[in-house]
């Protein structure tokens, strides 16, 4: 009897509670009130373009909604992402958790809007709208440039994202996915949020947008190859694309331990429009400590008309390591600037502090300057003393750098405090005249080979355990600097958050952004692309998960090298002379689930075909 008694208290109680989180399909217009878990499986419900429909929205206060992995569909296969229309899922409310949601083929997967404590947990938006890119690897369209200047009246919206939040205080977003989109995370208006362990990679805009979003901590993201306009040896745009931007008054943001590799700009700072109006404000106070932003076609960080810290970071091989045009009391402190164009480069600034930093083999260390006029239409400079001055060029240390210094038409810079130089053809390049330029109490060792020498000298201690000679980043090379007046060394790592590096062995170097006409190529299915033309004579490289390949046509081509192989592989070909085309046909076939530029799986072993045409 008490076990009859037992098991019909049991059946009330599963009753009870499968009553509190009911488990619903996804259907058209749907308006979610209440906690619930949504039913497994595809479903296509296709938004409305003219209209703007929204396919779901949760609505209310205090609840979850667990979509168990249920694939929403907002376009039929075959429907190219420019074409992309509608919001998947809008949601609006206070502590509201979304988690295990997969949405694809929408303008914006989820929109959220004044929603206090929401929370976006594991929840996959990629593939969703993305423009059809114009440039090519031989030209450069300038329609493909961005522009995120504005977006008081949500003009970010006409680019669309996986996830677009507005006026959503305390948000977290953690362990979500976001690829094949032209943005991944847009947010506006949102403050004291946290953004982490996310993957928002391989999108042809932003990973991660702010304007107007202050206090927020976005740590431990993988955010690489979020780039456009990028041919190598061509041409390095960028074209305003980022692995993180921020606009428009967004301060006191936490960006650290992320990976923002490949892309346009690894980190982009403007001040906003309001300050260039009155010459006010500003994206201050921001710490951007310990971050890999190397391999930028442009900055591997831009930080513009503001105050901020970049701390401890490595920048590889970009065009410009950091960028601080017009930044003022900006520290610059233990940063591994290698292989760039330009290490550091400061535009019209004020006394910022670039100190115990190491620049490796760049072409110029640190360049200062200060143009004859500025441009009539600035407010800023019309409110505002615009000389570059007062910096501080502190215990650095600079080997096999060209130029480590180029400063012109500065005032009271001071380059002291140990620097060390060692092997440059010219220390220290004036184009223009200086005043009070010092330069005291440095190290210089001109054309020297006693490098051996270098590593053992106390101001690079902070760089202990850093291996220089390895592309890839280190586990922990972000020793504390000995920073005076109390200031910030290190935020705390996020307990939980992961390691965000690149994987051992994946493809690393500008070499590896390969552009598309939908973005960049992500490396889930092999591609042909050019290593180097020398007339008619073409090579290619296959890149690529690994299997078997053949050639199946041709066009307009002659004396190819090889027919067929494994990826990785190297090809020849000569193109005919008046061909107006030259076409390569390929057929794949490898052991491990490959994934179109669309999404589409495509499983082991099945045919594959791919094209190189020019």
């Amino acid at each position: 009897m008490r076990k009859i008694w037992f098991l019909v208290l049991w059946l009330c109680l599963y009753t009870v509670l499968d009553a509190q989180t009911p488990e619903l399909p996804l259907t058209k217009g749907m308006h979610i009130t209440s906690s619930c878990s949504i039913r497994p499986g595809a479903y296509l419900l296709a938004a409305d373009s003219a209209s703007q429909m929204v396919v779901c929205t949760i609505e209310g206060n205090d609840m979850e909604v667990d979509f168990q992995n249920a694939e929403l569909r907002g376009a039929e296969e075959g429907v190219l992402p420019d074409r992309f229309a509608g919001y998947g899922l809008v949601v609006k409310g206070n502590n509201i958790r979304v988690k295990n949601a997969w949405i694809r083929g929408f303008k914006v997967a989820i929109y959220a809007e004044n929603a206090r404590h929401l929370t976006l947990e594991n929840c996959d938006v990629s593939y969703n709208y993305r423009p059809r890119l114009l440039s090519t690897r031989l030209k450069e369209n300038e329609s493909d440039w961005l522009s995120y200047h504005h977006n008081e009246a949500d003009e970010w919206l006409r680019y669309g994202a996986g996830i677009y939040l507005k006026n959503c205080p305390e948000a977290t977003v953690r362990g979500c996915r976001a690829t094949g989109n032209q943005n991944a995370l847009l947010m506006s208006d949102c403050n004291d949020g946290l953004v982490y362990n996310n993957t928002f990679h391989f999108n042809s805009g932003l990973g991660v947008g702010m304007y107007r979003s202050s206090r927020n901590r976005i740590m431990h993201n993988l955010l690489d190859w979020n780039v456009r306009g990028y041919s190598h040896r061509i041409y390095a745009r960028g074209q305003d694309s980022a692995g993180i931007l921020l606009y428009e008054q967004s301060s006191g943001n936490t960006i650290a331990y992320n990976s923002a590799t490949h892309s346009g700009d690894g980190f982009f700072l403007w001040a906003g429009q309001s300050t260039m109006d009155s010459g006010e404000g500003g994206c201050n106070d921001n710490v951007i400590f310990g971050n890999d932003f190397s391999h930028a076609p442009t900055n591997g960080v831009e930080v513009t008309f503001s105050r901020n810290r970049i701390q401890g970071n490595i920048i590889r091989e970009c065009t410009y390591g950091i960028w601080g045009g017009y930044s003022y009391g900006s520290r610059i402190l233990g940063n591994y600037l290698a292989d760039c164009k330009t290490g550091i480069a400061i535009e019209h600034g004020q006394h910022d502090t670039i100190r115990q930093n190491l620049f490796q083999d760049d072409s110029v260390g640190v360049r200062l300057w200060a143009r004859d006029e500025q441009p009539a239409d600035w407010g800023y400079s019309q409110h505002r003393d615009v000389r570059s001055l007062g910096h501080n060029i502190d215990r650095n240390v600079f080997i096999a750098v060209r130029k480590p210094l180029v400063i012109s038409a500065s005032q009271n810079v001071s380059i002291n405090g140990e620097n060390l130089f060692l092997e440059f053809d010219k220390l220290l390049e004036t184009p223009k005249p200086n005043d009070s330029l010092r330069f005291l109490r440095n190290d210089i060792y001109g054309n020297t080979a006693q490098i051996a020498f270098v590593w053992q000298n106390p101001v690079l201690a902070p760089f202990k355990g850093l291996n220089f000679t390895h592309p890839g980043q280190p586990q922990n090379p972000y020793a504390p600097l000995d920073i005076p007046y109390g200031e910030l060394h290190e935020p705390d790592s996020l307990p939980g958050g992961m390691l965000a590096v690149l994987p051992d062995g994946f493809p690393r170097g500008r070499r590896f952004i390969i552009m598309g006409e939908w973005g960049p190529f992500d490396f889930s299915r092999p591609v042909a692309t050019v290593d180097t033309v020398a007339g008619r004579q073409y090579a290619l490289v296959l890149v690529g998960p690994s299997g078997d390949w053949k050639i199946t046509e041709s066009k307009g081509v002659k004396n190819i090298s090889v027919m067929k192989g494994r990826v990785p592989a190297q090809l020849t070909f000569e193109r005919e002379p008046g061909a107006p085309t030259c076409l390569i046909r390929f057929e794949y076939s490898g052991a491990k689930t490959i994934v179109t530029e669309f999404g589409k799986k495509i499983p082991p072993g099945e045919r594959y075909m791919f094209t190189f045409t020019e």
